[in-house]
C-alpha cells in the first residue's frame, strides 16, 4: 500500500472537470473545511460556480494542467474522460487519485470488460473491433443481436447503437468513425444495479449496498435503495464491485454498472471511477454521501460511515425535456417549481446549468420512505408536478 498522503481541511482539493459532480464535491469539500479548485473546459461551469480556483482550457492543454497542479494540494476526477496523459502531468506535482492507471483502464470498454473477466466475473460477450472487417467474426460470436460501441468516450447512450445484421453493423461503425469499438451481445436483462464503493488510502473499503435503477432512452431515469431482488443476488453484486475495486487499488470511489439476468446471474456492464449518477441518493439517505467518501478517501482521511438514515430512498433525474420550448429553440416555460415544493417529503438538487436542453441533466430529486416503491411514488410524483401548469 502507498505511503499515506494526508491532506488536511484548509487545504485546495483540484478537480479535473467542471460538471454536476464537480459541484457536488465542492459543496461537500466545503462542508469539510477545504477550499476547491477546477480545471474545466466550460466557462461557467456547475462546478466552476462554486470553486476558489478556476482554470478554463482544454484537458489537452498539458501547460494548463500543470499551472493548476501548482495551486493545489491533491487532484481527483469528476468524469473519467478526463485524458489520462492530463492526470499524469498533475501526478508530478501532487498526489492524484484515483490513479490514472486505473483511468487508463476505465476509460476503453474493452480493457475494462477484459479485466473483470480476468478477475474471474461474468461479463456480457463482447469483442474488439477495429477495422470493418472485424464485424462479420465478431456477429458470430456475440450476435445475431448486438450492440456497437465506441471504445473510449461515450455515454449516456451517445456513441453506440443496436445493430442485428452485418449491413448495420457497417452503418453504424461509418457512423462512429471507424474508430476502435467493442461489439458487445444484446442481453435481455431483469433489473439494472450498480454498486457504489469506496476505498481509502490505507485499503479501508465501504459500499452503499445495492441500488436498483432504471433508464429512459439509454439515460439514467430513477434509482432506488435497497433494491428488490434476492440477497443472495446482493452478495454476488457487492462481491464483483469490492473485489474490482481491490484489484485495482482504487483510492476513491467506484460504481460499478451490473445487469441481472433473467436466470439470477449478475453479468458487469460498465465502470465509473468517481461518483455516480445512481449515487446521487446518498446524500441524503446515508450518514456519509459518496461526494463525501470520495474527499476522505483521496485526502488520506478515514472513511464516513454508510449507515443508511431511512428503511428507504429514491432518485429521479430532472432533464431539459421539463422545460417547454418553442419551434427555435428558445424556452418558453420553466418547470412549476412551486409546485414541486409543496411536496415536503422530496429534495431538490439543481446544477447551476445556465441552459436547458433535450437530453441534459439539470438537477435530481431524492426522497426518503419505509419501501422503495413510496420512495419512488413520492419522487415521481413530484416530478410530475414540475409540469402542472402545463
Amino acid at each position: 500500500m502507498t505511503r499515506v498522503r494526508r491532506i488536511p481541511p484548509g487545504k485546495t482539493i483540484g478537480i479535473l472537470g467542471g460538471g454536476q459532480l464537480g459541484r457536488m464535491l465542492a459543496i461537500s469539500a466545503r462542508q469539510l473545511g477545504y477550499r476547491i479548485g477546477v480545471f474545466t473546459s466550460e466557462v461557467n461551469s456547475p462546478g466552476a460556480q462554486l470553486a476558489d480556483e478556476v482554470i478554463v482550457a482544454p484537458y489537452e492543454d498539458l501547460s494548463a494542467v500543470h499551472r493548476f497542479a501548482q495551486r493545489v494540494d491533491v487532484v481527483t476526477f469528476e468524469f473519467e474522460n478526463v485524458p489520462a496523459s492530463a492526470a499524469k502531468i498533475a501526478q508530478e506535482r501532487v498526489p492524484v487519485w484515483p490513479d490514472p492507471t486505473l483511468l487508463f483502464v476505465a476509460q476503453n470498454r474493452i480493457r475494462e470488460k477484459s479485466e473483470v473477466q480476468r478477475a474471474g466475473f461474468l461479463v456480457t460477450p463482447f469483442a474488439p473491433i477495429r477495422s470493418v472487417a472485424d464485424l462479420e467474426p465478431a456477429l458470430k460470436r456475440v450476435g445475431p443481436k448486438a450492440v456497437l460501441k465506441t471504445a473510449t468516450a461515450g455515454y449516456d447512450g451517445r456513441g453506440q447503437g443496436i445493430v442485428s445484421s452485418l449491413e448495420a453493423a457497417e452503418e453504424m461503425y461509418a457512423e462512429l468513425g471507424y474508430g476502435e469499438c467493442i461489439l458487445e451481445a444484446f442481453v435481455p436483462f431483469e433489473r439494472e444495479l450498480s454498486v457504489v464503493v469506496a476505498r481509502g488510502q490505507t485499503g479501508e473499503l465501504v459500499d452503499y449496498g445495492v441500488f436498483e435503477n432504471a433508464h429512459v432512452d439509454h439515460v439514467l431515469d430513477c434509482s432506488v435503495s435497497p433494491p428488490r431482488i434476492e440477497p443472495r443476488v446482493e452478495e454476488q453484486a457487492r462481491l464483483l464491485a469490492r473485489t474490482v475495486a481491490e484489484r485495482l487499488e482504487l483510492v476513491g470511489v467506484l460504481c460499478v454498472e451490473l445487469f441481472l439476468s433473467p436466470s439470477g446471474e449478475v453479468l458487469f456492464n460498465e465502470l465509473a471511477p468517481r461518483p455516480h449518477n445512481s449515487g446521487h441518493l446518498t446524500i441524503e439517505a446515508y450518514s456519509a454521501s459518496q461526494f463525501e467518501q470520495q474527499l476522505r478517501a483521496v485526502c488520506g482521511q478515514a472513511l464516513g460511515s454508510v449507515h443508511r438514515r431511512a428503511p428507504a430512498a429514491a432518485m429521479v433525474n430532472l432533464m431539459g425535456e421539463l422545460w417547454t420550448y418553442d419551434l427555435d429553440g428558445a424556452i418558453v416555460r420553466e418547470p412549476d417549481w412551486q409546485s414541486m415544493l409543496k411536496h415536503r417529503a422530496c429534495h431538490l438538487h439543481l446544477y447551476g446549468k445556465r441552459t436547458p436542453r433535450l437530453g441534459r441533466k439539470m438537477g435530481h430529486i431524492t426522497t426518503l420512505a419505509e419501501t422503495p416503491e413510496l420512495a419512488l411514488q413520492k419522487a415521481l410524483a413530484a416530478r410530475s408536478a414540475l409540469l402542472a401548469a402545463a
